[in-house]
């Protein structure tokens, strides 16, 4: 079993950054994918970015190239989601994900999940 723990949320204005991050713990959770997912009210489960624990590929949405990075530190077992230039529509709850196949968006394909951290943006 992974267990998965995130934290580093908050509020913050239109343009300014949060830094998110994933402590995973458990069997085997270093051979798996790690995502980081967002929901917003009303909204389905999308995923933001992915990356492997090496650090060597990674997958983000459209809607986030350019202002967020993944990083992975397996050192202190974390991923990170470091978001800047963040907007209104970033706005929801941001989970870590484990074990799902690399690319795929579909959150049900995604087998360990955090609790989730609140992220508002206001404009």
């Amino acid at each position: 079993q992974v267990q998965l723990v995130e934290s580093g949320g908050g509020s913050v204005q239109f343009g300014g950054s949060l830094r998110l991050s994933c402590a995973a713990s458990g069997r085997g959770f270093s051979l798996y994918v790690m995502a980081w997912f967002r929901q917003a009210p009303g909204k389905e489960r999308e995923a933001v970015a992915q990356i492997t624990w090496s650090g060597s590929s990674t997958y983000y949405a459209d809607s986030v190239k350019g202002r967020f990075t993944i990083s992975s530190d397996n050192a202190k077992n974390t991923v990170d989601l470091q978001m800047t230039s963040l907007k209104p529509e970033d706005t929801a709850v941001y989970y870590c994900a484990a074990g799902g196949p690399f690319y795929s968006t579909t959150a049900r394909s995604w087998n360990y999940w955090g609790q989730g951290t609140q992220v508002t943006v206001s404009s």
